[in-house]
């Protein structure tokens, strides 16, 4: 059954004085709408990525549509744990709250299996275990904070996930689609077992997720490869796919509404969730295991190298 959510647009985002939002990979695509949005909205916004050059022109475009955006880059690989600690240190250093922490980065079907700096399967690696290692060694800052959100991007992708205890590294087989839906899978996962040890063990984080349906961002073109069938689609037949801006919205939705709830999944409202506005998902059967989910929380524990 659907929610009753009106044509929710970025327009609605409360206004805010303060507030410091963790965006991760922000320098394009979903993530550069999100710093966009909220940085209008008054946030101060870190954008995240590999490349600082990237960063940099965001922040300046950005501020070409709001000059007095609070915006900063940070560089992170999130295909490498050292790297994620060593930016979490400098934040613990810094000690500011984090109001906000959007796990948005992803990696998308690459024809071959890659791995990550500490050897897990790149897609596998980069989508979730680097953004449970990132929450996990930010959640200090986010307990902070007095209505800290962790709003963890998935993808329509994880319909078909499985997760694959036997092969979570995808090294007896290695399908780009499959490992790709298992990872989504797996953010769902977290993003709901996150919101469940927030109760458990008080630490007052609303944890949500989200999916932004199928939207026009080259996250299949730098993925895939663009004369691939999916990369083709994207280059050649873009109406397919609605705009990133609208795409945002679902994160935008969970990040920002009062109305956005711990522990639910947000999507597009029409055409099976692949466009449209804000509204409730559909969980998956197999993202509502509560013994798949603890065990995935507690391999991805020892995985990223992580307590909460």
């Amino acid at each position: 059954m659907k929610s009753k959510i009106k044509k929710w647009t970025a327009a609605d985002i409360p206004q805010r004085t303060e507030g410091l939002a963790v965006i991760t990979g922000s320098t394009e695509g979903i993530g550069y709408e999100d710093a966009l949005a909220l940085s209008s909205a008054g946030w101060s916004v870190i954008i995240m990525g590999r490349n600082p050059q990237k960063g940099a022109e965001s922040i300046i475009r950005i501020r070409d549509i709001n000059p007095k955006a609070k915006l900063s880059f940070e560089k992170i690989d999130l295909a490498d744990l050292s790297s994620i600690k060593a930016f979490a240190s400098k934040m613990t250093a810094k000690g500011r709250p984090i109001d906000l922490l959007i796990n948005n980065a992803g990696v998308m079907t690459p024809p071959k299996r890659l791995e990550t700096a500490d050897g897990f399967e790149l897609q596998f690696g980069t989508n979730h275990i680097g953004h449970v290692a990132l929450t996990a060694q930010l959640l200090p800052l986010l307990r902070k904070s007095p209505d800290a959100r962790v709003v963890t991007v998935s993808s329509v992708a994880n319909r078909e996930g499985q997760i694959n205890f036997d092969d979570l590294q995808s090294k007896a087989s290695y399908t780009p689609m499959k490992a790709y839906g298992q990872a989504k899978l797996a953010n769902l996962m977290f993003a709901l077992e996150l919101q469940r040890q927030s109760e458990k063990h008080g630490w007052g984080i609303t944890s949500i997720a989200a999916h932004p349906g199928v939207s026009r961002t080259n996250l299949l073109i730098t993925g895939a490869g663009r004369w691939s069938g999916p990369g083709i689609m994207r280059t050649f037949f873009p109406f397919l796919f609605q705009p990133t801006s609208q795409g945002a919205l679902p994160t935008l939705y969970a990040a920002t509404s009062p109305e956005a709830k711990g522990g639910r999944y947000y999507g597009p409202d029409k055409m099976q969730e692949t466009r449209g506005f804000p509204s409730v998902a559909k969980i998956p059967a197999q993202a509502s295991d509560l013994k798949v989910s603890l065990q995935l929380w507690e391999v991805s524990k020892k995985l990223a190298k992580v307590e909460f």
